[in-house]
Protein backbone atom coordinates (compact mmCIF):
# COMPACT_ATOMS: atom_id res chain seq x y z
CA UNK A 1 0.00 0.00 0.00
CA UNK A 2 1.04 3.74 -0.25
CA UNK A 3 1.40 5.50 2.77
CA UNK A 4 0.02 9.37 3.05
CA UNK A 5 3.62 10.04 3.95
CA UNK A 6 5.46 9.35 0.70
CA UNK A 7 3.24 8.94 -2.06
CA UNK A 8 5.00 6.79 -4.67
CA UNK A 9 7.16 5.10 -2.15
CA UNK A 10 6.62 1.32 -1.16
CA UNK A 11 4.93 1.39 2.46
CA UNK A 12 3.33 -1.15 3.82
CA UNK A 13 0.95 -0.43 7.36
CA UNK A 14 1.16 2.21 9.75
CA UNK A 15 0.99 0.79 13.02
CA UNK A 16 3.90 2.27 15.17
CA UNK A 17 7.47 1.80 14.65
CA UNK A 18 7.75 0.41 17.95
CA UNK A 19 11.78 -0.69 19.11
CA UNK A 20 14.10 0.91 16.44
CA UNK A 21 17.75 2.76 18.17
CA UNK A 22 17.13 6.02 19.42
CA UNK A 23 17.72 8.29 16.22
CA UNK A 24 20.75 10.04 15.79
CA UNK A 25 20.64 13.66 15.15
CA UNK A 26 24.06 14.20 13.02
CA UNK A 27 24.49 12.17 10.11
CA UNK A 28 27.45 10.53 9.03
CA UNK A 29 31.01 12.12 8.50
CA UNK A 30 34.25 13.00 11.05
CA UNK A 31 33.33 16.02 12.79
CA UNK A 32 32.19 14.09 16.06
CA UNK A 33 29.17 12.61 14.79
CA UNK A 34 28.05 8.72 15.04
CA UNK A 35 29.38 7.14 11.77
CA UNK A 36 27.54 4.05 10.42
CA UNK A 37 30.74 2.47 9.87
CA UNK A 38 31.85 2.91 13.18
CA UNK A 39 28.64 3.03 15.57
CA UNK A 40 30.49 2.66 19.02
CA UNK A 41 31.46 5.66 19.03
CA UNK A 42 32.89 8.99 17.18
CA UNK A 43 34.69 8.59 13.80
CA UNK A 44 37.98 9.82 13.66
CA UNK A 45 38.23 8.99 10.23
CA UNK A 46 37.29 11.62 7.14
CA UNK A 47 34.46 8.86 6.22
CA UNK A 48 31.10 9.40 4.18
CA UNK A 49 28.87 6.62 4.69
CA UNK A 50 31.22 5.02 7.26
CA UNK A 51 34.09 3.91 4.88
CA UNK A 52 37.24 6.01 4.82
CA UNK A 53 38.23 7.66 1.45
CA UNK A 54 34.92 9.38 0.67
CA UNK A 55 33.37 6.42 -1.29
CA UNK A 56 30.48 5.86 1.06
CA UNK A 57 29.56 2.49 1.05
CA UNK A 58 30.05 2.50 -2.92
CA UNK A 59 31.98 -1.06 -3.48
CA UNK A 60 29.27 -2.51 -1.18
CA UNK A 61 26.11 -1.11 -2.27
CA UNK A 62 26.52 1.74 -4.97
CA UNK A 63 24.24 4.12 -2.39
CA UNK A 64 26.65 6.02 -0.06
CA UNK A 65 25.71 9.06 2.04
CA UNK A 66 27.52 12.99 1.77
CA UNK A 67 26.60 15.74 3.75
CA UNK A 68 28.05 19.45 3.61
CA UNK A 69 27.29 22.86 5.50
CA UNK A 70 27.43 24.20 1.47
CA UNK A 71 24.12 23.69 -0.73
CA UNK A 72 26.63 22.29 -3.83
CA UNK A 73 26.67 18.78 -1.81
CA UNK A 74 23.31 18.49 -3.63
CA UNK A 75 25.08 18.18 -6.93
CA UNK A 76 27.11 15.30 -5.51
CA UNK A 77 23.85 13.11 -5.93
CA UNK A 78 24.53 12.51 -9.56
CA UNK A 79 27.56 10.81 -8.66
CA UNK A 80 26.90 6.73 -9.18
CA UNK A 81 28.74 6.02 -5.84
CA UNK A 82 26.37 8.26 -3.72
CA UNK A 83 22.70 7.63 -2.78
CA UNK A 84 21.67 10.48 -0.71
CA UNK A 85 23.43 14.32 -0.20
CA UNK A 86 22.92 16.11 2.91
CA UNK A 87 22.89 19.69 3.14
CA UNK A 88 22.93 20.46 7.04
CA UNK A 89 21.61 24.55 6.55
CA UNK A 90 23.37 24.99 9.64
CA UNK A 91 22.58 28.64 9.33
CA UNK A 92 18.69 28.27 7.61
CA UNK A 93 17.63 31.56 6.01
CA UNK A 94 14.01 31.23 6.95
CA UNK A 95 15.38 30.85 10.96
CA UNK A 96 12.76 33.33 11.68
CA UNK A 97 9.81 31.31 10.74
CA UNK A 98 10.47 28.66 13.52
CA UNK A 99 8.10 30.90 16.62
CA UNK A 100 5.35 31.00 14.06
CA UNK A 101 5.26 27.66 12.22
CA UNK A 102 5.78 26.12 16.26
CA UNK A 103 3.01 28.23 17.59
CA UNK A 104 1.01 27.55 14.87
CA UNK A 105 -2.13 24.89 15.52
CA UNK A 106 -1.73 21.62 13.62
CA UNK A 107 -4.88 22.20 11.95
CA UNK A 108 -3.88 25.77 10.23
CA UNK A 109 -0.16 24.68 8.90
CA UNK A 110 0.24 25.27 5.47
CA UNK A 111 -0.69 22.01 2.94
CA UNK A 112 -1.14 20.90 -0.50
CA UNK A 113 0.02 19.70 -4.05
CA UNK A 114 0.78 20.91 -6.89
CA UNK A 115 2.53 19.81 -10.26
CA UNK A 116 4.17 23.03 -11.83
CA UNK A 117 6.59 24.68 -14.07
CA UNK A 118 9.57 25.97 -11.88
CA UNK A 119 8.61 29.57 -13.18
CA UNK A 120 4.95 29.24 -11.61
CA UNK A 121 5.63 27.83 -8.57
CA UNK A 122 6.09 31.22 -6.27
CA UNK A 123 2.12 31.59 -7.96
CA UNK A 124 0.87 28.32 -7.23
CA UNK A 125 2.20 28.41 -4.12
CA UNK A 126 -0.04 31.40 -2.80
CA UNK A 127 -3.60 29.01 -2.07
CA UNK A 128 -1.47 26.70 0.14
CA UNK A 129 0.22 29.38 1.68
CA UNK A 130 -1.97 32.77 2.14
CA UNK A 131 -4.59 30.83 4.80
CA UNK A 132 -1.92 30.08 7.07
CA UNK A 133 -0.83 33.88 7.15
CA UNK A 134 2.95 32.31 6.13
CA UNK A 135 5.44 34.51 6.30
CA UNK A 136 7.52 35.24 2.42
CA UNK A 137 10.48 33.82 3.67
CA UNK A 138 8.77 29.94 3.57
CA UNK A 139 8.04 30.57 -0.02
CA UNK A 140 10.92 31.76 -1.31
CA UNK A 141 12.28 28.86 0.50
CA UNK A 142 10.23 26.51 -0.94
CA UNK A 143 11.01 28.35 -4.70
CA UNK A 144 14.39 27.88 -3.96
CA UNK A 145 14.68 24.79 -2.81
CA UNK A 146 12.72 23.43 -6.16
CA UNK A 147 14.82 25.44 -8.56
CA UNK A 148 17.80 23.50 -6.87
CA UNK A 149 15.78 20.03 -7.12
CA UNK A 150 15.63 20.73 -10.82
CA UNK A 151 18.91 22.16 -11.40
CA UNK A 152 20.39 18.30 -10.19
CA UNK A 153 17.19 16.35 -11.54
CA UNK A 154 16.64 18.00 -14.79
CA UNK A 155 13.71 19.09 -16.58
CA UNK A 156 11.29 22.35 -15.63
CA UNK A 157 7.83 20.65 -14.18
CA UNK A 158 8.20 20.42 -10.09
CA UNK A 159 5.58 17.72 -8.22
CA UNK A 160 5.93 19.81 -5.19
CA UNK A 161 3.56 18.34 -1.88
CA UNK A 162 3.75 20.09 1.65
CA UNK A 163 2.53 18.00 4.09
CA UNK A 164 0.98 17.88 7.15
CA UNK A 165 1.88 14.71 9.18
CA UNK A 166 0.40 13.75 12.92
CA UNK A 167 0.45 10.02 12.85
CA UNK A 168 2.55 7.29 11.53
CA UNK A 169 2.48 7.64 8.08
CA UNK A 170 5.16 5.58 6.08
CA UNK A 171 6.78 4.35 9.59
CA UNK A 172 8.64 1.14 7.94
CA UNK A 173 11.79 1.30 6.46
CA UNK A 174 11.37 1.33 2.47
CA UNK A 175 13.08 2.63 -0.76
CA UNK A 176 11.41 4.85 -2.36
CA UNK A 177 9.61 4.41 -6.07
CA UNK A 178 11.01 7.46 -7.63
CA UNK A 179 14.24 8.05 -9.60
CA UNK A 180 15.05 11.07 -7.15
CA UNK A 181 13.39 12.94 -4.29
CA UNK A 182 14.22 16.30 -2.46
CA UNK A 183 12.90 16.15 1.28
CA UNK A 184 12.88 18.83 4.08
CA UNK A 185 11.09 19.23 7.27
CA UNK A 186 9.96 22.39 8.31
CA UNK A 187 8.68 21.21 11.67
CA UNK A 188 8.65 18.52 13.87
CA UNK A 189 10.88 15.59 13.53
CA UNK A 190 12.78 14.84 10.68
CA UNK A 191 13.26 11.74 8.15
CA UNK A 192 15.48 8.61 9.38
CA UNK A 193 18.05 7.07 7.47
CA UNK A 194 19.63 3.95 7.30
CA UNK A 195 23.22 3.67 6.31
CA UNK A 196 23.06 1.49 3.47
CA UNK A 197 25.57 -1.03 5.38
CA UNK A 198 22.76 -1.35 7.77
CA UNK A 199 19.93 -0.81 4.92
CA UNK A 200 19.05 -4.78 4.44
CA UNK A 201 19.02 -5.56 8.29
CA UNK A 202 16.69 -2.80 8.37
CA UNK A 203 14.20 -3.87 5.82
CA UNK A 204 14.25 -7.38 7.17
CA UNK A 205 13.63 -6.99 11.10
CA UNK A 206 11.69 -3.35 10.83
CA UNK A 207 10.13 -2.81 14.31
CA UNK A 208 12.85 -5.72 15.87
CA UNK A 209 16.04 -3.38 13.82
CA UNK A 210 18.09 -1.74 16.95
CA UNK A 211 21.30 -0.60 14.42
CA UNK A 212 21.94 2.99 13.70
CA UNK A 213 19.71 5.35 13.25
CA UNK A 214 20.20 8.60 12.29
CA UNK A 215 17.62 11.58 11.97
CA UNK A 216 17.57 14.20 9.75
CA UNK A 217 17.89 17.77 11.19
CA UNK A 218 15.56 20.07 11.14
CA UNK A 219 15.57 22.34 8.10
CA UNK A 220 18.08 20.02 6.89
CA UNK A 221 17.49 19.13 3.13
CA UNK A 222 18.04 15.67 1.65
CA UNK A 223 18.23 15.05 -2.00
CA UNK A 224 18.21 11.30 -2.80
CA UNK A 225 17.85 8.07 -4.99
CA UNK A 226 14.87 6.04 -5.10
CA UNK A 227 14.85 2.77 -6.79
CA UNK A 228 12.85 3.73 -9.84
CA UNK A 229 8.84 4.22 -10.65
CA UNK A 230 9.03 0.90 -11.61
CA UNK A 231 11.85 -0.40 -9.17
CA UNK A 232 12.38 -3.15 -7.14
CA UNK A 233 12.64 -2.34 -3.51
CA UNK A 234 14.94 -5.55 -2.63
CA UNK A 235 17.26 -4.38 -5.53
CA UNK A 236 19.69 -2.32 -3.55
CA UNK A 237 19.46 0.34 -5.19
CA UNK A 238 18.41 3.48 -3.16
CA UNK A 239 18.10 4.80 0.11
CA UNK A 240 16.09 3.06 2.80
CA UNK A 241 14.42 5.15 5.36
CA UNK A 242 11.40 6.00 7.06
CA UNK A 243 9.01 8.65 8.55
CA UNK A 244 9.52 8.98 12.26
CA UNK A 245 6.39 7.29 14.17
CA UNK A 246 5.01 9.97 15.69
CA UNK A 247 1.77 8.72 16.53
CA UNK A 248 0.43 9.57 20.13
CA UNK A 249 2.95 11.85 20.63
CA UNK A 250 0.94 15.08 19.85
CA UNK A 251 3.50 16.17 17.36
CA UNK A 252 3.00 17.65 13.89
CA UNK A 253 5.37 17.53 11.32
CA UNK A 254 5.58 19.82 8.16
CA UNK A 255 7.50 18.19 5.75
CA UNK A 256 8.14 19.64 1.91
CA UNK A 257 8.54 16.66 -0.85
CA UNK A 258 9.80 17.66 -4.50
CA UNK A 259 9.73 15.50 -7.21
CA UNK A 260 9.74 14.79 -11.08
CA UNK A 261 6.52 14.60 -13.02
CA UNK A 262 4.84 11.17 -12.68
CA UNK A 263 2.29 8.83 -13.32
CA UNK A 264 1.31 9.68 -9.85
CA UNK A 265 1.46 13.47 -10.29
CA UNK A 266 -2.16 15.52 -9.99
CA UNK A 267 -2.54 17.97 -13.34
CA UNK A 268 -0.60 20.78 -14.16
CA UNK A 269 -1.01 23.13 -12.35
CA UNK A 270 -2.37 26.26 -14.88
CA UNK A 271 -2.54 30.33 -14.44
CA UNK A 272 -6.19 31.68 -13.80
Amino acid sequence: MRGSGHPGAQCVGRRPGGTAAAPDRRLWGGRGGRCAGHPGGPCRRRCEGGRPGGRADAAMTGAGIVEDASPAVLGRVSDPAVGLALWRRDRFPGAALDPWLDALPADRLPRGRFLARLGDVDTALGPLLDGAGAPMALAADIVDLSRRFLDVAGGEWVDLRLEVVQGDACWKFHRDHVRLRLITTYRGPGTQVVAPIDAARALAEQRRYQGPLHEMPRHAVALFKGCGETGDDTSGAGIVHRSPPIAGTGQARLVLCLNLPSAASPEAWVPT
